[in-house]
């Protein structure tokens, strides 16, 4: 109930603000920018020359301190100078995803040649999600329809920016235990946006999907090929699905371990190796959702709306555990899934651009804190460091300050962190 007041009140301050805001929108924009031409979506997804991101860009432990519309700003530069030309966010209950849109919109102002666009994600939750009751996942919390409300509200006030909505991230996969719902909430959802684009009350060319685990879009378990999830892949523009070959590596991790005929290479060699083999494992993964659209006889887009690799874990993936974490590996997984994706027409939004410190509890080990190619305080990880030498990053700043490298560019320092993936007996033997 606390979260349903929230964004009840967050959504009549947002409508307060904008109308205010529209009534000297067309005096501030008359004759002062030359726009660049906003794309769709279609033009957008699957093309490379629009690389796509997730983005948070809170910078704190407490997830209560909301990043500031300069702080935003500063984020897109820096994205905008790696080549992004659309993020990906995840809840509109909050004020981060309404600011951000209001900063692109100022860079936009300031500069005509800036651009980028917005995945504008609508937070999905069970009942009693997130309190001490029960979850009930067969049916919805009541919060929902403002973050539906609040997603369409915003798309219409920035149809410039906001080219797809996300209906609930990771909100069909039943590991997210605390939180899923059915695929018939998530249908409801996208029905109802697909009829307001209908009825003329959506811009026509917003596309809309929902983000899920590569399982929850039928790659997996035959449980999940039910009536519901079929109406929903015809219901969408496009399927956005997750893949995560990195999670795997601690609980499937046979593509992971070192296999035999390889035990004799190098450690660097084994390294190399296993990367080249999480590629497969998150290629294998995104066919299993093609394969399944496919059966449906179905024709339908599929991009990859999350996979990524941490820097950082003391956990199942840390040194003690699948070895699989460190800045090396992050680095050879950045470039691998890009080189692919943007060969096959694939929109991939990397997860993600910036570490975000609130995420994994109060553990700083645990690893959802360290997927960003950045640092919090703006150190490019070993992904981005010949970005750096090419100046790329050039007078720009996080948290004032300039972006460097991490390790201090050392990568005889950098390697020491790394490990090679276990052989299959050691990790036979760790199970018993």
């Amino acid at each position: 109930m606390k979260k349903l007041i929230k964004t009840t009140i967050y959504f009549l301050l947002v409508m307060l603000v904008f109308s205010c805001k529209n009534n000297t929108k067309k005096e501030n924009n008359s004759n002062t920018v030359k726009e660049v031409r906003s794309l769709s979506a279609r033009d957008i997804l699957g093309n490379p020359d629009y690389l796509a991101m997730s983005y948070g860009g809170y910078r704190h432990a407490d997830h209560g301190i909301e990043p500031a519309i300069d702080q935003l700003k500063e984020d897109m530069r820096i994205l905008a100078a790696m080549g992004i030309k659309i993020v990906r966010t995840y809840k509109v209950h909050l004020p981060e995803a309404t600011n951000l849109l209001k900063a692109i919109s100022e860079l936009k102002q300031e500069d005509p040649n800036f651009e980028m666009y917005v995945m504008l994600g609508a937070w999905i939750d069970c009942k009693n999600a997130w309190t001490d009751m029960e979850p009930d996942h067969e049916q919805e919390s009541e919060a929902n329809a403002n973050q539906i409300l609040v997603a369409a509200y915003l798309a219409n006030n920035y149809p410039d920016i906001v080219k797809v909505i996300a209906v609930g991230n990771e909100a069909m996969v039943r590991w997210a235990a605390t939180y899923y719902v059915q695929p018939a909430v998530i249908l409801k959802w996208v029905n109802h946006l697909q009829d307001l684009k209908k009825e003329g009350k959506l811009p026509k060319d917003l596309w809309i999907t929902s983000s899920d685990d590569f399982s929850s879009w039928g790659g997996g378990d035959a449980s999940y090929h039910t009536e519901d999830l079929e109406k929903l892949v015809n219901a969408v523009d496009y399927i956005s699905m997750h893949t995560y070959p990195y999670h795997n590596t601690h609980y499937n991790p046979q593509f992971w371990s070192v296999p035999e005929n390889q035990s004799n290479l190098s450690e660097i060699e084994k390294i190399d190796a296993a990367m080249v083999r999480a590629l497969v494992f998150a290629k294998a993964q995104y066919d299993s959702v093609s394969n399944y659209v496919a059966s449906l006889g179905v024709k339908k887009s599929i991009h990859i709306g999350e996979t990524g690799w941490a820097t950082v874990s003391d956990g199942h993936y840390g040194p003690t555990g699948s070895k699989a974490t460190d800045e090396y590996k992050k680095g050879l997984y950045h470039s691998l899934v890009r080189d692919w994706t943007n060969t096959a027409g694939i929109s991939c939004f990397y997860f993600e651009g910036f570490d975000e410190p609130w995420k994994g509890g109060d553990n700083v080990g645990n690893s959802e804190k360290h997927f960003g190619l950045i640092t919090v305080d703006g150190k490019a990880k070993y992904a981005l460091w010949d970005a750096v030498d090419n100046g790329v990053f050039d007078g720009l700043t996080r948290n004032g300050n300039t972006i460097t490298k991490t390790y201090d560019g050392d990568k005889e320092a950098l390697m020491k962190d790394v490990k090679a993936p276990p052989s299959a007996k050691e990790i036979a033997d760790r199970k018993q």
